[in-house]
């Protein structure tokens, strides 16, 4: 068990952490402008074949959301895109979407959708496609039997064309603009960008946001040459027993994916991440240039849900609203939650934010699968951790 007043140093948070059983495992990383706390402890895999080392490679899952948001903005700005365009344009696949009568109904009891879905509707998870409290509901078991939402596998998904056709089968589960539902919509924004940018997403990203920030280690699938970085990825045994391997390194990352996923694809280091977070704080602007307009910035990293909506989101958003590509803390349910913090967690295990207040990226990178939308306990205590030195 960990120091239940903390350990004094971050090195030892995750260690605590990785002797309990927890996880083999992990990278952490705490700036403050250019001071930075970064700690590497445990090992890549439960082999304990290497030990993990400050550029090793994860799989960042849903910590993806906000680089994909970020891309939908720079095509915005360049004016590619309008945040309120009707999505048709480019997915001509969703010109007509139809939603259930309830969300409860049956998928052919729906009804014409109200008005049509936009860009905007996409960045801030209210087109009407997505996870609600109740995974149960008939049109929300469609988005995992027929796209494969939820965990990434990125070898198990159809092209971005083939996607696009069987979720134009699938009725919406609100009509657009009403609730906000988790996931679906940063990857149709995957499919989006690549059509209205005419490129496919992986050369999007590397060129408008990998290259340009130096993130020379994020991508949806990890070179041959650095596969020995790469973490293995573990769900927990419900038994208490050892760990279930999910991917190894020469898995499902070892290839380019059919579909990369916007909502979940990427591999990253927690450094790549930081490069990212910077950006964000200095309001759109890099060493050599600018990414997003300040505006832009502010854009994402606003709460833009009514109370309603975020109470109905409490499954997923715990004191937070939404921005666009990630969540923004507005209770303060807990001492890291302040007012601003912008970022999110992934079901691989990761997490990563930015506090805009106190010029703070936090990025923590793991090996094991979450078990709920809840964060864990060592997620917790990392922000805990943060929070008292910022």
């Amino acid at each position: 068990m960990s120091d239940p007043h903390g350990p004094s140093d971050l090195h030892g948070l995750l260690q605590a952490h990785i002797e309990d059983g927890t996880l083999p495992g992990a990278v952490a990383l705490i700036a403050h402008g250019h001071d930075v706390e970064v700690a590497a402890a445990g090992s890549v895999d439960t082999a304990g074949s290497a030990p993990m080392a400050r550029d090793s490679l994860f799989r960042i899952a849903s910590i993806t959301k906000p680089v994909t948001a970020a891309a939908t903005m720079m095509l915005v700005e360049d004016g590619s895109l309008t945040l309120d365009a009707p999505v048709a344009r480019w997915l001509p696949e969703l010109a007509a979407p139809m939603v259930v009568r309830t969300p409860s109904s049956p998928v052919d009891d729906v009804v014409p959708a109200q008005r049509p879905i936009t860009v905007e509707d996409l960045l801030t998870f209210r087109a009407g496609y997505g996870f609600p409290s109740d995974f149960s509901l008939p049109a929300v078991q469609l988005l995992f039997s027929e796209l494969k939402q939820g965990p990434p596998q990125p070898q198990q998904v159809a092209s971005p064309d083939a996607w696009t056709a069987a979720l134009a089968r699938i009725p919406l589960l609100h009509q657009p603009g009403r609730a906000w539902l988790y996931n679906t919509c940063s990857d149709i924004l995957g499919v989006l960008l690549a059509r209205a940018a005419a490129m496919p997403l992986p050369d999007l990203l590397a060129e408008r946001v990998f290259e340009p920030l130096g993130m020379t280690d994020t991508g949806f699938a990890v070179p041959q040459a650095r596969l020995h970085r790469l973490t293995s990825y573990y769900r927990a045994a419900p038994d208490g027993g050892a760990p279930e391997l999910l991917d190894a390194p020469d898995g499902q990352w070892a290839r380019q994916p059919a579909f990369p996923s916007g909502a979940g694809g990427l591999v990253s280091t927690a450094d790549d991440w930081l490069a990212f977070g910077r950006m964000l704080l200095a309001e759109g602007a890099y060493e050599g240039g600018r990414l997003l307009s300040p505006e832009s910035v502010r854009r994402m990293t606003t709460d833009h849900l009514t109370a309603e909506q975020r109470a109905a989101g409490t499954l997923f958003l715990e004191g937070q609203g939404w921005g666009f590509g990630g969540s923004v803390d507005v209770d303060r349910l807990d001492p890291w939650n302040v007012p601003g913090r912008y970022g999110w967690t992934g079901g691989t295990g990761t997490a990563a934010h930015v506090v805009p207040a106190t010029g703070t990226v936090a990025v923590l990178l793991t090996q094991r699968e979450l078990s709920g939308p809840s964060a864990p306990g060592l997620m917790r205590d990392f922000w805990r951790y943060a929070a008292a030195r910022r």
